[in-house]
């Protein structure tokens, strides 16, 4: 296959920090190549030179598209080529309808007129290339995020795209939504569309990607054909080490309940008589790591939240314990107060304010632990937020930096510090290693470990299975805001699990 784009000593260097160091790339026409590698690799620095947000001149080496030299200055130039990048935080406007985020900034319009009927044909016909059948008037706000992915692959299609660039486009997506997308990428291929992929999820890579790129500390190290793609060597090429264990070993130890949870029920705070969780009980033991696995949208992050300071939900109903007793959790401060802390599945929206540094970020949930007389020590923030960045091994240049320029691996060590600055005696993890590497992972897994080990019980929801299965001593399985099952570290699989999910029922430990 000819070459579509050649990518050729790429360098880019940041305020001490050099990003990308030669890097090498070829994509070939039609194909979809797959690029991987740690948080903080390089990845998206590699990917907005390419798409103009690092304009030429910002970066050393050089860029061939379609045999012809780039020079981009933004990403209306990359666009005007068919480079169309969407990003894994999707670039869409809720309050407006489809039709409009679809054409937003390229309308049809003729003497500052918009036409409304050629605008809503032409996005019925790029729906339907998607596999959508939403109304061009649907409000975006209103759709799903595996939908709202689509709609932003239409609207590259409506551009023309040559070159698509897909930046964790499954991040978020539950399992339906990601075969969906991954179908598509396939159909896409077959038309002629040339893709990139950047990928966290190594068994989707090795479903759609006909190549596969590694990068490592802002360098490329390996690039594979489909044929040699495997996850053992994908990870070794990643974190530079062989992984034999994906989790690390623990002896678990359970010792007395900490938390408690007997028949908690709560409804849907907007729609009237929408019931959103059913009678739910629970326990989590002094050093034990108890998994709640079910399919998205069956109730796992609202049960969750609604147990931690009632932040989901009304009408709530049903008895907390700590230590055996009957605990007020009806606020996050009582809930906080009571030994409770709950790390969100989304870390950037509700875990961090991401343009403050880390070292506020840290200590944010307890401010008291770091003032005096009702007065913030700076110094004591500082050296607060430096033990953590130890203890966690967190990668910044200094506790001072902003939380938006980590990596994501990072971001969640700091939201993790956040919540052990609180002492909490039960920590709630929602999706806690979600769109972050192999290498992160197995980092966040032993902190995991060490907390347990040191007395902490812990409360973790994953749509990974493996995930779940390789980490917790017990797993809930939950369907339709009920728990239907629970199995035994020594019983539970994956097969075992989903049965319980479409049977609605299972047997307990």
């Amino acid at each position: 296959m000819p070459t579509l784009l050649e990518m050729r000593g790429i360098s880019k260097t940041f305020p001490g920090v050099r990003a990308l160091d030669n890097v090498n790339l070829d994509v070939e026409q039609g194909e979809i190549h797959a690029i991987c590698g740690e948080n903080g690799a390089g990845k998206s620095t590699l990917m907005k030179v390419l798409s103009g947000v690092y304009p030429h001149g910002s970066y050393e080496g050089e860029i061939v598209y379609g045999g012809q030299p780039l020079h981009l200055k933004g990403i209306k130039g990359s666009e005007a080529k068919g480079i169309i990048i969407i990003h894994q935080e999707l670039a869409l406007v809720p309050k407006l309808s489809i039709a409009e985020n679809m054409f937003l900034g390229h309308e049809n319009a003729q003497n500052g007129v918009i036409n409304w009927p050629r605008t809503t044909h032409q996005t019925e016909g790029w729906l339907r290339k998607v596999g959508l059948s939403e109304l061009p008037g649907t409000l975006v706000g209103k759709l799903g995020v595996g939908k709202q992915q689509l709609i932003e692959i239409a609207k590259a299609l409506a551009k023309d795209v040559r070159l698509l660039i897909l930046d964790e486009p499954t991040a978020a997506l539950q399992e339906n939504d990601s075969d969906k997308l991954l179908a598509l990428m396939l159909e896409l291929k077959a038309q002629g569309v040339t893709q990139i992929l950047i990928s966290h999820k190594l068994n989707e890579i090795a479903r759609v990607a006909d190549r596969i790129t590694v990068i490592r500390d802002g360098g490329a190290v390996s690039t594979l054909s489909a044929q040699d793609i495997s996850e053992d060597r994908i990870i070794r090429d990643m974190v530079g080490r062989d992984m034999a264990h994906r989790y690390p070993e623990r002896t678990p130890n359970p010792g007395e309940v900490l938390l408690e949870v007997q028949n908690w029920s709560c409804w849907h705070p907007e729609q009237a008589g929408r019931q959103m969780i059913k009678d739910v009980s629970l326990t989590v033991r002094k050093g034990e790591i108890v998994g709640i696995a079910g399919l998205m949208g069956t109730g796992r992050t609202e049960l969750a939240m609604s147990i931690f300071g009632r932040s989901y939900g009304k009408a709530h109903s049903g008895t907390v314990k700590m230590g055996g007793k009957a605990t007020d959790v009806s606020t996050v401060t009582k809930a906080v107060a009571a030994g409770l802390s709950y790390v969100t599945e989304d870390r950037k929206a509700l875990g961090l304010i991401l343009e403050e540094p880390v070292a506020r970020n840290i200590t944010i949930a307890n401010l008291p632990g770091v003032s005096r007389n009702g007065v913030l020590d700076k110094r004591r923030e500082t050296q607060v937020a430096e033990e953590y960045r130890k203890q966690l091994a967190i990668r910044t240049t200094s506790v001072q930096q902003k939380v938006v320029n980590l990596s994501g691996g990072n971001q969640q060590k700091v939201v993790l510090s956040k919540w052990l600055f609180t002492d909490p005696q039960v920590l709630i993890l929602d999706e806690p290693t979600r769109g972050i590497d192999v290498g992160a992972k197995f980092e966040i897994y032993t902190i995991m470990k060490d907390l347990a080990a040191q007395g902490r019980g812990i409360l973790m929801i994953s749509s990974e299975m493996p995930e779940l299965l390789g980490m917790c001593d017990r797993i809930y399985v939950m369907n339709e805001g009920r728990i239907v099952g629970e199995l035994a570290r020594s019983e539970a699989s994956q097969e075992k699990i989903m049965g319980m999910i479409l049977k609605g029922e299972g047997k307990a430990a």
